[in-house]
């Protein structure tokens, strides 16, 4: 059996509680909830939900990157949004990122998300 690795970017945000930006098992990347936080600076974009959403997709992005992989690469997104009314934007932005082999994927509506976001994504992530 394959050793976990756990992996971490300073082209990500730093996480903040008891977790890693992803954890690799085998050929499989886990990769926990990104939100729109700006890398370093730690800061929050907060102009509407695409850039929100583009944030969270740059973080993804970034990790995916520093382990090895792309967005061909994810097999699963889990969306979580705190308004379905913001479905369709978001939607719109996560089109622009997976634009092959889109991954299986779910979207959910939430009561509260960290810090009061408008958007959450994780991913897993799967290549040989």
């Amino acid at each position: 059996m394959a050793e976990k690795q756990i992996l971490n970017t300073e082209n990500a945000p730093a996480a903040i509680g008891p977790y890693n930006q992803a954890v690799k098992a085998g050929h499989t990347l886990y990769v926990s909830g990104q939100i729109p936080l700006i890398p370093g600076s730690m800061e929050l974009i907060s102009s509407g939900v695409a850039d929100e959403t583009h944030q969270v997709l740059k973080n993804v992005h970034a990790i995916l990157e520093h382990a090895g992989y792309s967005f061909n690469d994810v097999v699963k997104a889990s969306i979580f949004i705190n308004d379905m009314v913001d479905f369709a934007t978001i939607n719109e932005v996560y089109a622009q990122y997976f634009t092959d082999n889109q991954p299986a994927r779910e979207c959910v509506a939430v009561k509260t998300l960290p810090k009061n976001v408008n958007v959450e994504i994780s991913v897993i992530a799967w290549k040989d």
